[in-house]
C-alpha cells in the first residue's frame, strides 16, 4: 500500500500540480452556474449561431438554432452556460467555469474586447487554453467579429494560445486550429 502512494504523489508530481501545505475550499457547485435569468437554447429557428464547447480535451463546434440574430451578450451567457443535456449526453462539456467568468464584451471595429473577470486570478486551472480557445472561437465565429483580445480591470492580458504560449495580441480561431475537432 506505501508503494501505490508512493507511485500516486510522483505521477501527480510529474503532472505539475502543485502541492498544496493546507487544503483549499473550492467554489460551491452552485457559485458557476448562470443565473435563471439565462434562457434554455432554442433548437429551432432559421439563424444558427456556432458556440464552441469541448468533447475529448478538444474545441468542438456546436449549432444551436435562434428565432433571430443573437446578440454578444446572449452568445456568451449561452456559452457560459455550458451544454444542453444532450449534448452531455453525447460527451461534450466546458472548460469555463460558469458565468463568473466573463465580466463583460464590447466590439470595436470587428474586434471582440472581453473583460475577464478578476475571481480567475490564481485558481491554478490547467483548461485554461479551451477556456480562452472556447471563448475566442466562439466569437469569431460570428459574421460581424474578427479577433479578441483580453482585458482584466481595463488593461490588456496575456492569455494562452492553442500552444500554450501566452500573448496580449489579438487572437481568432486559427489561434487554436491544432484544437478544433473537423466534422
Amino acid at each position: 500500500m506505501k508503494l501505490f502512494w508512493i507511485a500516486a504523489v510522483l505521477m501527480v508530481a510529474g503532472c505539475g500540480v502543485p502541492i498544496e501545505e493546507e487544503a483549499r475550499a473550492l467554489p460551491s457547485q452552485s457559485a458557476h452556474v448562470p443565473s435563471s435569468a439565462t434562457p434554455a437554447p432554442i433548437q429551432t429557428g432559421p439563424v444558427t449561431e456556432t458556440l464552441y464547447l469541448v468533447k475529448g480535451g478538444l474545441l468542438i463546434a456546436v449549432p444551436r438554432k435562434h428565432r433571430t440574430e443573437p446578440g454578444v451578450d446572449e452568445v456568451m451567457a449561452e456559452l457560459l452556460a455550458g451544454p444542453t443535456e444532450a449534448e452531455k449526453a453525447a460527451g461534450i462539456g466546458s472548460a469555463l467555469l460558469g458565468s463568473k467568468v466573463v465580466a463583460a464584451v464590447q466590439v470595436q471595429n470587428g474586434t471582440a474586447v472581453v473583460e475577464l473577470a478578476a475571481n480567475l486570478e490564481g485558481t491554478g486551472r490547467t483548461d485554461d487554453v479551451l477556456a480562452i480557445g472556447q471563448i475566442v472561437c466562439t466569437l469569431t465565429a460570428r459574421p460581424d467579429i474578427s479577433w479578441a483580445t483580453f482585458t482584466r480591470d481595463g488593461r490588456p492580458i496575456e492569455v494562452p494560445r492553442g500552444d500554450g504560449s501566452l500573448t496580449a495580441d489579438p487572437l481568432n480561431a486559427a489561434s487554436y486550429s491544432r484544437l478544433i475537432v473537423v466534422g
